[in-house]
């Protein structure tokens, strides 16, 4: 008997909760993921984000499953015991993938429930200014605050190498948007990173306006909304 083949490499799968992340971010996932990476977003969305992936790969779990019951009606076993035991095995574990898969999906739901809660209450902010944005990216990525030996000019350089200004500095602190690691010189550098307050400002003013975002259609690995049934 042919041996089983192996899980494919995980990737992102589309799940039924997508287009209701997207609609109250702004973002698609993709992007989404991509900012949770650099440090970008603030701690519910990136509660958020980290959920969703936990349901991607789950749900990439439940496709390889699927498609493992699919061999046995391609023809090449033979039937009788060993396939029928086969497939009872297959059907097991799919009930398995799929209660993970579920539950994966109700955690997205908890993670994801009072951000859209928020969004609805929260009152119009006032936006970033292009350059404000520009300078909370770069310190997302790393930065710290120099002073300059000789001169006592004081600059931030970030990880990027993007020089930002002393003064722009002091108003995003002002803001409560970053904040300095005071533990540490001047001199040496001092860590400057984003507050929770700066994450959501940052992650804010880079959305899409997006009303309501359309259902993505079904791809390859989009799953059932039911669990498998036992035979």
């Amino acid at each position: 008997m042919p041996p089983e083949p192996a899980p494919t490499p995980v990737r992102r799968a589309v799940s039924t909760l997508d287009h209701r992340i997207e609609a109250v971010t702004g973002h698609d996932i993709d992007t989404l993921w991509a900012y949770r990476d650099r440090g970008v977003l603030d701690e519910p969305h990136a509660h958020l984000v980290d959920r969703h992936r936990e349901l991607a790969k789950s749900q990439i779990g439940v496709a390889f499953y699927l498609r493992l019951l699919k061999r046995p009606s391609s023809g090449e076993f033979d039937v009788d015991d060993a396939l029928f035991t086969r497939i009872d095995r297959t059907v097991d574990q799919l009930e398995e993938a799929t209660d993970a898969r579920d539950a994966a999906a109700r955690k997205v739901i908890a993670a994801l429930e009072p951000i859209e809660a928020a969004a609805a209450a929260a009152p119009d902010a006032k936006p970033l200014s292009t350059d404000d944005q520009a300078a909370l990216l770069a310190i997302a990525g790393g930065a710290k605050l120099y002073e300059h030996l000789l001169t006592g000019r004081m600059s931030v350089t970030a990880a990027s190498g993007t020089r930002i200004p002393h003064a722009k500095l002091q108003r995003l602190e002002l803001a409560g948007l970053v904040l300095r690691d005071t533990g540490h010189p001047v001199h040496a550098g001092q860590p400057v990173a984003l507050t929770d307050a700066g994450r959501a400002a940052l992650f804010a003013a880079r959305r899409t306006p997006t009303p309501q975002a359309p259902k993505l259609p079904a791809r390859p690995d989009t799953l059932p909304s039911t669990p498998a049934q036992r035979r």
